[in-house]
């Protein structure tokens, strides 16, 4: 029997894990880096142990280290979460070898599906359809995807639409690959564009039962990991789910399979599908099947790695839809770019708690997976997610519609976020008619990432007005006996732009030239109701330092309070090249000297376990290039210069 358990992990994952166990009775250990000292899966762990270091590969990466935790702490069993060493044989052994008990498959089922050729190979043996490697792509083949062999999360992946490119996309996957996963082993595979991404939940006892508990769509994809996740699958054929199910029981059962596992696939348009990769863990997107099936995922997970059988022959059926959205700091405007600093603020409204009780209570309502808290350091170390926000409702529709609201209401202060993107996909038309493959947040990009014409110049006014009342301003701001001069404000908006508030108070009401017809209400220090024509609305207003957070019905606007005389000291030369988050320069792409063109990639940041391209502002000549591979840099950094012919 398990009395002890550690999961070699971090994050949501780590308090998912935690929240079973202290259900069941089961004492709890944590491991953690130096920056997630303070993190909350520490904090509610009943022991913690120190991974010396940040980065992941002195820390979480380091199997030995986390095998010694596990004795030192008194655990006898070690839960792998997901990410990190999650699909790891060689650690899976190790746990073994110490006495621990493992709770996820056996190390031959994970070594079988650790190489994704290799695991083609099987399931054609297992007659499941694959789509098969190309050796040497031709013209007819494209576009074709460049993937990496050992690993996921959309690492060592490139689409590739010409022949020409696919050199220099080889090269840089497998680079990514070797850092990412040890090995830079990629292959080639026709690319579908409007493919869809279905998996199918897998759990499987030592006794021989194998359960296909439902499905998933995966689809909507940025950079080939996932941002939302929905149960079951909409819109499948009878026989194209029977056929998908049986599928994955053939994929556990041609690798022996024990645990908690997924298969994944690809659905073409006409209804064909093809076996991506076996997913050896849990998956991030647990949530949604346990909402529509009321089981604790993780519960049964411990309940295999004890020896028990599963419950029933058969899993229990799937009952209304569930949705869910990934949080992630980062800016979908600005080419995914991750975002860090403090999370000041992150509010939803959560109907039955964190995590949702066991796992898998089937009331409608909102549960919250995160693994920060207000306050907390969102650092470049470690993916970019903050949260996943789950609804489970009777129809897909009314899924969709109430996570959409519960994040549009969400007070979330701090680094960007995908937040808005999240809102308009629910409520795209395509999305609401299932029209879904793994290219839509591409294709609809201009309706989810356009910026709101007038939300951040009422938001600026409502900034401006409560900054004055918290001045505590007796006589309205501007007052005189005589005509004066206007308040005015300035304030930088997310996207970089800037924006003059302009506004005089009067005993006769407020007067804004540049909202003419917005008619002031009421304001205090953090808060502001503002008519504009016969429509009211209300604007919470919250100030950490130069950042104010505006939050309305209309949406939330992000702005940083401008000096009223900009410094001249603090402008930068146009060509200059600063470092939009910080991170690790992983390579060059030019010289100084070198002639270069708008768009060309000049080097490539890593952060949050992605790369950035950092690209020429223009035409022109590299005159300063001030970092080498390897090199820390951190935000806001100068990492080149680029200048016109007639200037260098």
């Amino acid at each position: 029997m398990i009395t002890n358990v550690l999961v070699a992990n971090r994050g949501e994952i780590a308090r998912r894990v935690f929240r079973t166990c202290r259900e069941l009775g089961i004492a709890t250990t944590a491991v953690h880096s130096d920056p997630d000292a303070a993190a909350p899966h520490v904090r509610e762990a009943d022991a913690a142990v120190r991974l010396p270091g940040a980065a992941p590969a002195d820390t979480y990466l380091r199997g030995g280290l986390i095998v010694r935790a596990a004795l030192q702490a008194g655990a006898d069993a070690v839960h792998p979460g997901y990410g990190f060493l999650s699909e790891s044989a060689e650690f899976a052994r190790a746990v073994l070898d110490a006495g621990l008990v493992w709770i996820g498959p056996p190390p031959e089922a994970i070594a079988a599906m650790g190489s994704k050729t290799a695991a083609k190979r099987l399931m054609v043996g297992a007659g499941v359809p694959v789509l098969g490697a190309l050796a040497e792509p031709a013209e007819a083949d494209l576009p074709v995807l460049v993937k990496a062999a050992a690993g996921g999360g959309g690492r060592g992946m490139r689409v590739v639409e010409r022949l020409a490119d696919l050199p220099a996309a080889l090269a840089s996957a497998r680079a990514e690959a070797a850092k990412a996963f040890g090995s830079d082993e990629v292959f080639c595979e026709r690319y579908l564009p409007t493919g869809r991404h279905v998996e199918v939940q897998l759990l499987a006892d030592a006794h021989g039962t194998v359960w296909a508990v439902g499905d998933r769509d995966c689809s909507l994809q940025r950079r080939h990991q996932k941002v939302i996740e929905e149960a079951p699958a909409p819109g499948l054929p009878a026989a194209v789910r029977a056929a998908l199910h049986e599928a994955a029981v053939s994929a556990a059962r041609a690798i022996g399979y024990v645990g908690a596992g997924t298969a994944e696939f690809l659905l073409a348009e006409d209804g064909r599908f093809f076996f991506l990769e076996m997913n050896t863990r849990l998956q991030v997107e647990h949530p949604v099947t346990e909402a529509v099936t009321g089981l604790d995922l993780v519960a049964l997970q411990l309940a295999v790695a004890e020896g028990e059988e599963l419950p029933a022959a058969t899993p229990p059926p799937s009952t209304g839809h569930a949705i869910e959205a990934r949080l992630y700091a980062e800016d979908p405007a600005k080419d995914w770019q991750p975002a860090t600093g403090t999370l000041h603020r992150i509010e939803l409204t959560v109907e039955h708690g964190e995590f949702g009780g066991s796992g898998g209570r089937q009331d409608s309502g909102v549960r919250l997976d995160s693994g920060v808290e207000a306050g907390g350091e969102i650092t470049p170390h470690y993916d970019a997610m903050l949260a996943k926000v789950i609804v489970r409702a009777p129809t897909r529709a009314a899924a969709a519609r109430r996570l959409a609201d519960a994040l549009a209401r969400a007070r979330i202060h701090g680094p960007a976020t995908n937040r808005e993107l999240l809102v308009r996909a629910l409520r795209h038309p395509a999305f609401l008619a299932a029209r879904l493959h793994t290219g839509f947040l591409a294709e609809h990009a201009a309706d989810l990432t356009a910026p709101d014409p007038g939300g951040a110049g009422r938001a600026a006014l409502a900034a401006a007005l409560a900054d004055a009342a918290a001045r505590g301003t007796a006589l309205p701001s501007g007052w005189r006996n005589l005509p004066s001069q206007p308040q005015a404000k300035r304030y930088r908006t997310a996207d970089g732009g800037e924006l003059a508030v302009r506004y005089r108070r009067t005993r006769a009401g407020l007067e804004s030239a540049d909202h003419p017809d917005v008619e002031l209400l009421d304001v205090a220090p953090d808060f502001v109701v503002l008519r504009e024509g016969e429509v009211r609305r209300r604007y919470d207003v919250a100030r950490y330092g130069d950042r104010v957070y505006v939050d309305s019905p209309t949406g939330s606007t992000a702005l940083t309070v401008l000096p009223r005389f900009p410094d001249p000291a603090d402008r930068t030369d146009p060509g200059a090249l600063l470092a939009p988050m910080p991170g690790t320069v992983l390579r060059t792409g030019a010289a100084v000297g070198d002639t270069v063109t708008a768009g060309q990639p000049l080097l490539v940041l890593e952060a949050m376990k992605m790369e950035h391209r950092v690209t020429a502002p223009a035409d022109g000549v590299l005159v300063e290039l001030r970092v080498a591979p390897g090199e820390q840099v951190r935000l806001g950094a100068l990492l080149a210069v680029v200048k016109s012919p007639e200037e260098s």
